[in-house]
């Protein structure tokens, strides 16, 4: 949220003056964390990453990112599109100990993308450390116990593990980190709602294919839990859109005009698509060379752009 702009987090005051960074996590959020770690500052200037997100990190002296999963390479919910940019990138190296790796030829029924998934990883197995400037280390089969350090962190400590019939076994053997922030990309939940069934064990809310009671649905992770790609959910999302519209009676009441007139009357202005267009055509607009947009980071920012008309 931090680096992507998100009104509620832009303001925080992250210390980025450390050398070695740990990352927590087998998915697709750690990945994402680590590469923008790992990204030069060109290579930032070309996304629409936050530009004091992309100023801070390019002036960190960070050289080191260790991803942690505390399972093994075939339970890792990297998606292989994701897991391969890692090795884009234009000066961090990813590496991974092949002895924590399953030869592809011995394993028979696993899944395609658990088997893209290793051929990436195989191929990470192959390279050199040092040979750029900044190192990616993908470790597995190690869980954190404690965060080492006295006001700041220093370090991290981990438990070694194993996987049996799919789950992890702490084997009480630990080691030690040095690192200088912990960055944790595990353990998501939706915000449960008084009243509202709700899956504690998996952080979502109980549903069927989006449906969690008449008149009330779920999408995005509310509905399957943290995981899926953007696409995914995007899916799931036409698919409850879809059910809701199935599910509407007409009623001869005032429908969307009065809604509007109801949000209007409690004091608030809303946000219409139209509006939402205007907020990217103003970003787009704004943007560098060769970036896709410049994002704004404050309310102010996307309210004004969001009420702007065209002359």
């Amino acid at each position: 949220a931090w680096y992507n702009a998100h009104p509620d987090f832009c303001d925080l005051d992250i210390d980025l003056d450390v050398a070695s960074v740990a990352v927590i996590g087998n998915g697709n959020v750690a990945i994402d964390v680590a590469r923008v770690l790992a990204k030069t500052h060109e290579e930032m200037l070309r996304s629409d990453i936050a530009d004091y997100a992309a100023e801070k990190i390019h002036r960190a002296p960070i050289r080191a990112i260790h991803i942690f999963g505390r399972r093994g390479p075939l339970e890792a919910s990297f998606t292989p599109k994701e897991l391969g940019e890692l090795g884009e990138l234009a000066d961090c190296t990813a590496l991974v100990d092949p002895a924590q790796l399953p030869a592809i030829d011995g394993l028979r029924g696993i899944e395609p993308v658990v088997k893209k998934n290793l051929a990436h990883l195989q191929a990470f197995a192959t390279n050199k450390p040092g040979s750029k400037r900044k190192s990616l280390y993908l470790h597995f089969y190690a869980r954190p116990v404690a965060v080492l350090g006295s006001g700041r962190v220093s370090g991290l400590r981990l438990e070694r593990t194993r996987v049996e019939d799919g789950a992890c076994i702490g084997t009480g053997e630990t080691f030690d980190l040095a690192c200088g922030l912990v960055v944790p990309c595990i353990g998501y939940r939706s915000q449960a709602i008084e009243g509202v069934p709700y899956d504690e064990r998996r952080g979502r809310f109980v549903n069927d294919r989006g449906t969690i009671a008449a008149g009330l649905f779920c999408t995005g992770w509310a509905r399957r839990g943290p995981s899926g790609t953007i696409g995914t959910n995007r899916t799931d999302a036409f698919e409850v859109a879809e059910t809701i519209m199935q599910s509407l009676k007409p009623s001869g009441k005032a429908g969307g005009d009065g809604l509007d007139a109801l949000i209007r009357a409690r004091g608030l202005e809303p946000v219409f698509f139209a509006d939402w267009k205007r907020i990217e055509a103003a970003e787009e607009a704004a943007a560098a060379a060769g970036a896709p947009r410049h994002k704004f980071a404050s309310r102010a920012e996307l309210i004004a752009a969001a009420r702007q008309r065209e002359t």
